[in-house]
């Protein structure tokens, strides 16, 4: 697995984000966005995903919208991640957009690899994610959520549920000892992409900075 390297190569802190075609179109904006609101060294690595609902996936599942079922490779994307920096001492972060910040909640679950996870408008509707996330705690030390105001008044029956189940998994996380933030932005799922993902990577390096002090 290869990876896009921004922002300081040799920065004490990696910001780890699967991205997909659109989010690398839109990447040094989002980097610019970070470095801005953050005012923290970091270097950003930008993990191409060949496809989407297969990698990010935790388990399987059918489709919810279009006729894309979800593979459920999660675990291998995640090995591929560890592997990445096996012996580099540095700080992670993990996070993402959408069904990137599903597999960073996630993925936090099964390693504590990860000082903080970054979930911008994450794909919580997930069918059974709640329940897993209930019986699997987090092994981060903080977690910022996200979602924009219109994004469950969607006639998606599955999807519509999204922001009760993100507001179960902010009581979750609470409820789990972990530093949890949960903010509403203007909009559906598809608006401000990059800067949503970027407030989520500033709030978690801001976090991790002020455990470190």
């Amino acid at each position: 697995m290869k990876s896009f390297l921004y922002g300081n190569e040799n920065a004490p802190a990696v910001l780890v984000q699967p991205a997909d075609g659109h989010d690398l179109a839109y990447i040094e904006d989002e980097v610019k966005m970070i470095r801005e609101q953050a005012g923290a060294d970091f270097c950003l690595a930008a993990v191409p995903v060949e496809s989407w609902n297969r990698d990010l996936s935790p388990w399987e599942a059918p489709a919810v919208f279009g006729n894309e079922g979800f593979g459920g490779k999660a675990e291998e994307t995640l090995g591929e991640i560890l592997e990445m920096f096996e012996g580099d001492g540095r700080t992670l972060v993990l996070g993402g957009y959408s069904l990137a910040g599903l597999f960073a909640l996630w993925a936090a679950t099964r390693t504590d690899r990860f000082a903080g996870v970054a979930a911008a408008s994450p794909s919580v509707w997930f069918p059974g994610f709640t329940d897993y996330l209930r019986a699997n705690p987090v092994r981060s030390g903080a977690v910022y959520l996200s979602l924009g105001d219109r994004e469950e008044k969607t006639r998606n029956p599955v999807m519509a549920e999204v922001g009760n189940r993100i507001r179960e998994a902010e009581e979750i996380l609470q409820g789990q000892g972990v530093k949890t933030v949960l903010e509403w932005n203007p909009g559906n799922h598809f608006r401000d992409a990059d800067r949503r993902t970027a407030r989520a990577f500033a709030w978690v390096l801001k976090e991790i900075g002020e455990e470190r002090k």
